[in-house]
């Protein structure tokens, strides 16, 4: 679907999207894992001012392909009060994750969060009210995988996006 090329681009752009945003504003950069890894690590190269550095685990697939309720694995240990948090996830599907991610900060302090992922999916089944700031590349409404995704805990780390074929019955 989006090779690592395109890939390559995308966080480039979001990288300077993301530092004109916070205009010299020391976030803190909280990416989701374990899907985030990836895209994480090269969108803060990609970010030309200086940030904190934390991370959440919370998961609602735990290596399935259907999610369930959210299991808190860790918690961020940075002080959130007054501070921008840019949220960082792999994908904004439905967005049940984020979006309880994104209260759990605002309920810590935070005095923004600004989410950015790097593929959102193309549907109207999002939670209301929750929208991706940065978005990287969009993909359609299939299951994908790789470049942080993973299918069954397989592919996280292929360079590219790849979906399932439709008549798989996954999405």
């Amino acid at each position: 679907m989006h090779d690592h090329a395109a890939l390559q681009a995308a966080i480039a752009r979001m990288g300077r999207e993301i530092a004109e945003k916070l205009a010299g504003e020391r976030a803190v950069f909280l990416p989701v894992m374990n899907g985030a890894l990836v895209f994480a690590g090269e969108l803060a190269l990609a970010i030309g001012t200086d940030l904190e550095f934390d991370y959440v685990h919370a998961s609602r697939y735990r290596g399935t392909t259907q999610g369930a309720g959210l299991q808190w694995i860790k918690r961020p240990r940075v002080a959130m009060a007054g501070r921008t948090v840019l949220l960082v996830d792999d994908i904004l599907d439905e967005g049940y994750t984020l979006a309880a991610i994104r209260d759990w900060c605002a309920g810590q302090g935070a005095k923004r969060v600004l989410i950015a992922v790097l593929c959102e999916k193309r549907h109207d089944r999002c939670v209301p009210g929750l929208a991706a700031d940065f978005v990287g590349v969009q993909v359609p409404d299939r299951y994908v995988f790789g470049y942080g995704m993973d299918y069954h805990e397989q592919g996280r780390n292929l360079p590219g996006i790849y979906a399932l074929r439709e008549a798989s019955g996954e999405g």
